[in-house]
């Protein structure tokens, strides 16, 4: 019986208070990356992740180089992609062996969630009941997304029968659904979740802890589903949950997109997605991004090792681009961000505020993002996001030397 000893959530800073968006340059796997590193907080030790969504962003190419890279795991570690929702994520976490990093991640609305499975203690989660039934009343293929039903006939043929079927007891909350249909089936006020796919279990289970709250939790996804028993027991929610506001108006120019060389993106792989410079024996110095030395006889060194760069900075200049770049959307802010502690500074496009919003001196810190898509193949680095009282209401008239608009 796993036992659940730490969790994550992540939620995009835009859109609603019920129903967030992802930003730009955010996906699954930032989003995923972000509820990971969450959960992992008090450097928990990781063997396995498992990844449970249906809006992976690589199908013929697996995503588990980044999602490692992101979450500064070994990048020999067993990492499981499962297509999927509710019911999946919670098939996952209750088979889950311990030491294992289960995460759950949707787009729409957006959100992830994250539960790291230890040795003992926490909360246990034990399976209760799976119905597999077909009524696929919403499909996605080559040509889109289509809905070949009403409300009425997914509840009633869908939902309620399989619950009938699967015999069970009046739930403490309900996954996949919307909180009033998650109301009329549980015995008391269900926990609020803010999505409805494969994160959604994860949050209910993260809200259930936190009310130390026992009980049955089902997850559901159309037809099938999935119902786990969860005893109560102490477990460590970290949230990031930043208040929801509006995406800001952008405007996109049109132009040729950049060509990708995959060469160049094996090369700069490394350093871009796990946040890391070089540094040569005998020297305190590091250098990033990582690159070779030349030595005082003229040969060349290349013997550096990687080591990881902090993730919190202050913005040491900034300047704003307002005119339409082609390709790009505009405004937006580009920021030098100087890293806590090493003498490196970063060059890095701030995301999660309005451009112009964060000024020279604002605290923050480098979150994975989506920089481009490139012939297909997502782009990954890393972004400055700025602590939110440190951001001022607009655009700043002038920066003086350290930090000019451009025009």
């Amino acid at each position: 019986m796993p036992h659940v000893t730490a969790m994550g959530t992540y939620l995009p800073c835009w859109g609603a208070r019920h129903s967030r968006v992802a930003g730009p340059d955010e996906d699954a796997v930032t989003l995923a990356v972000e509820a990971g590193r969450a959960a992992l907080g008090g450097g928990e030790p990781v063997e396995r992740v498992v990844l449970v969504s249906r809006e992976l962003p690589l199908v013929d190419s697996a995503n588990a180089a980044v999602l490692l890279a992101g979450l500064g795991l070994d990048p020999e570690l067993e990492v499981v992609e499962r297509l999927g929702g509710a019911p999946a994520t919670l098939d996952a976490l209750s088979s889950a062996r311990p030491r294992t990093l289960v995460i759950g991640v949707d787009l729409e609305p957006a959100g992830a969630a994250a539960a790291w499975v230890g040795e003992h203690g926490g909360l246990q989660v034990r399976t209760t009941a799976r119905v597999s039934r077909s009524l696929p009343v919403r499909t996605r293929n080559a040509t889109g997304v289509h809905d070949y039903g009403d409300p009425r006939l997914l509840r009633e043929r869908g939902l309620v029968a399989s619950l009938s079927a699967a015999w069970l007891d009046t739930p403490v909350a309900v996954a996949g659904v919307d909180h009033d249909q998650a109301t009329a089936l549980c015995r008391t006020s269900p926990p609020r979740v803010p999505t409805t796919g494969a994160s959604s279990a994860l949050f209910a289970l993260a809200a259930m802890a936190e009310w130390e709250t026992a009980g049955l939790l089902v997850g559901v996804e159309q037809a099938s589903l999935s119902g786990v028993t969860v005893s109560a027991g102490p477990v460590g929610v970290a949230r990031v949950e930043p208040a929801a506001r509006e995406l800001p108006e952008t405007v996109y120019e049109p132009g040729d997109d950049l060509p990708l060389s995959l060469a160049a993106y094996d090369r700069a792989f490394e350093a871009k997605v796990r946040w890391e410079a070089g540094r040569f024996a005998g020297s305190d110095d590091l250098d990033f991004p990582p690159r070779y030395r030349l030595g005082p006889d003229g040969t060349l060194a290349t013997d550096y090792t990687l080591v990881p760069l902090p993730r919190t900075g202050t913005v040491y200049t900034q300047t704003t681009v307002r005119l339409p770049v082609p390709g790009l959307e505009s405004p937006y802010t580009l920021v030098i961000v100087e890293l806590d502690g090493v003498g490196v500074r970063a060059l890095a496009r701030v995301t999660g505020a309005d451009a112009g919003t964060a000024r020279i001196g604002t605290r923050g810190r480098m979150v994975l993002r989506r920089g481009a898509v490139r012939s297909g193949v997502p782009d990954y680095g890393y972004a400055f996001e700025p602590d939110t009282d440190g951001l001022v209401p607009g655009p700043q008239a002038a920066d003086g030397a350290n930090g000019e608009e451009a025009a």
